[in-house]
């Protein structure tokens, strides 16, 4: 085992691992050794896919916008649930992290006076969401990534699998992890460490998430005993292309795009007439969900999934050329469909996690519902801050990643300067982990991984989908459960040591398995509805009972469950209507 020292360490290479290493570097002056360290190569994180945008009030002074107002659209899109402190700064910080993606080479869409243009999207009140075509996450991760290169402190490590945190106490040390190149195993340890692994989607099989977005960072978080945030809340976007579930953005609609059902009809009128296409996301799929189940979807025969169109028919073509380039590149290449003249079949898959690795309103990873855990930050979708709280609206996610991108990198970089390390007990704990990544991967159990993923992602499609029933969650409970042990009993098929991906596809089927449990069980306990997660048996939002975050922690044969109060600075709580 090859044992590696740096300052900071940065575990994750998407927008918000990228954010934190450049400004752990910068805020330094480049005097402290910064590590990034990803399972992909970094140009391959999920980032690259995102699509429509980033949120931030840049010209109050000519479109009649403010910070006060997009925080309003945040924490009503929340369904009340997000900590508005944390909501405060996303909105402060948003529009300077727009400027920097300027400053360091995104090419932003512009208008004729040379302002960057900005597009209507779910739930805002004032079209604020910055965009490069319908590429933006691409370009910001380019941009980031060359930032990056440019910086003499930084050692990337591509293409090497985390497994598991190392803790001691009160400390997060580090962590070990296998080269993929050649399965040796490495043991990361750091003063500072961020974790920007990214959401955990991938519990679900209509996705439109990579099959990278497995929730490590935050598995392996909840294995070490750190609490998780809001688990039960996953997001489904509205307008996944069927059968394959990949994302047809946002922009879509917020360039004008309709939805319509079997019968032609543009439904959305009857459940969010003053919103319409541009209602928040929950509220576009139940919509969505509900029109395919009173009969009014079409199913497709090749995959047996029920769906609606979007509708781009009425759209200029040197419009959809101009700022959906890439959605009509994916429908023509995916099903023969030029977007301009056929409408898109789609329906809601699963898109983003809520909720995540519970920290303090400067990303700090929390030991207990109220405590600090030293050592360790997490930024980006695997961290639950908590600005999105039931439902996150359309390109706050990528504003949330570029914020506590800087906020965790500044943070990390300032603790390394001050502290030693001082566990002696990193490199034995290192070593166990080692046999345990070794005993996987030449053991000879009975139970097909695969098979394990198969079963799971049948659970969670049938169950905690959009619409979910107490009967069908405890089912799932039961199911998870017994798909967690059969887990013990797995075996990995290849035992090569060069670019083993049954031997990380192991470590991932298991960092589901913990997740989706998790999921599941707080979403039996919440008998509500909030947001992103509808129950049959208690349709109405419980404000008196449930107005306060699911906080999950590891015990002994189970999880324990605490609940703490929503932060609110003002803004009360009050139907939402569109």
């Amino acid at each position: 085992m090859e044992l590696l020292d740096f300052d900071v360490v940065v575990l994750g290479s998407g927008i918000a691992g990228l954010g934190a290493a450049i400004h752990a570097s910068r805020s330094s002056k480049e005097s402290l050794s910064v590590a990034l360290v990803s399972k992909l190569h970094v140009m391959r994180s999920h980032s690259v896919a995102a699509e429509g945008g980033i949120s931030g009030v840049l010209y109050p002074e000519s479109n009649k916008d403010s910070k006060d107002l997009h925080a309003y659209d945040t924490i009503k899109g929340s369904d009340y649930l997000a900590d508005q402190d944390a909501v405060e700064v996303l909105v402060e910080k948003a529009p300077e992290e727009i400027k920097f993606l300027d400053h360091i080479g995104v090419p932003w869409n512009r208008l004729d006076n040379g302002h960057i243009s900005q597009r209507p999207f779910g739930g805002m009140s004032i079209p604020r969401t910055a965009f490069a075509a319908d590429k933006t996450g691409f370009f910001m991760m380019r941009s980031l990534y060359d930032e990056l290169l440019s910086l003499k402190n930084v050692e990337i490590f591509n293409e090497h699998f985390a497994t598991s945190l190392i803790r001691d106490g009160n400390e997060v040390h580090g962590f070990v992890a296998f080269d993929m190149a050649t399965r040796n195993v490495k043991a990361f340890r750091s003063k500072s460490l961020i974790i920007a692994t990214g959401g955990a989607s991938r519990v679900f099989s209509f996705t439109t998430n990579s099959y990278s977005n497995t929730g490590d960072g935050t598995a392996m978080a909840f294995r070490a005993g750190i609490p998780l945030k809001d688990m039960e809340f996953v997001q489904f976007h509205p307008t996944a292309l069927i059968p394959s579930g990949i994302l047809i953005t946002e922009a879509a609609r917020g360039e004008g795009g309709y939805l319509r059902n079997a019968n032609g009809d543009r439904f959305m009128e009857r459940y969010a007439k003053s919103k319409m296409e541009l209602a928040p996301r929950d509220i576009v799929s139940r919509s969505i969900m509900t029109e395919i189940k009173e009969g009014r979807g079409m199913r497709d025969k090749e995959s047996g999934l029920d769906y609606v169109y979007l509708d781009l028919r009425h759209l200029d073509s040197k419009k959809i050329d101009e700022k959906l380039p890439m959605i009509k590149e994916i429908t023509i290449k995916m099903l023969n469909i030029d977007p301009s003249k056929l409408p898109i079949p789609i329906r809601p898959a699963a898109h983003f996690t809520m909720g995540g690795i519970h920290t303090d309103i400067k990303g700090h990873v929390m030991r207990s519902s109220r405590e600090i855990m030293n050592g360790v930050w997490a930024a980006g979708e695997c961290a639950c801050v908590s600005v999105h709280g039931a439902n996150r609206l359309g390109s706050n996610s990528l504003s949330q990643c570029s914020v506590w991108g800087r906020i965790t990198g500044m943070e990390a970089a300032q603790n390394a300067k001050r502290v030693r390390r001082t566990s002696a007990k990193f490199e034995r704990m290192a070593e166990q982990e080692e046999m345990r990544i070794i005993g996987l991967a030449e053991g000879k159990g009975s139970q097909s991984p695969y098979e394990i993923r198969d079963a799971l992602y049948n659970v969670m499609d049938e169950h905690l989908y959009v619409y979910r029933n107490m009967k069908g969650m405890k089912l799932a409970q039961k199911r998870i459960s017994s798909l967690r042990k059969r887990m013990k009993d797995v075996y990995v098929k290849d035992k090569g040591n060069v670019y083993n991906t049954n031997l990380r596809e192991t470590f991932e089927i298991a960092n589901l398995l913990d997740l989706a449990w998790v999921i599941t069980e707080g979403a039996i306990r919440r008998h509500e509805s909030r947001g992103a997660h509808v129950v049959a048996e208690y349709p109405k939002r419980d404000d008196k009972n449930w107005l306060k975050h699911t906080i999950a922690m590891k015990s002994i044969g189970g999880v324990r469950f605490e609940y703490v109060p929503v932060k609110m600075e003002g803004w009360q709580p009050e139907e939402r209507k569109y």
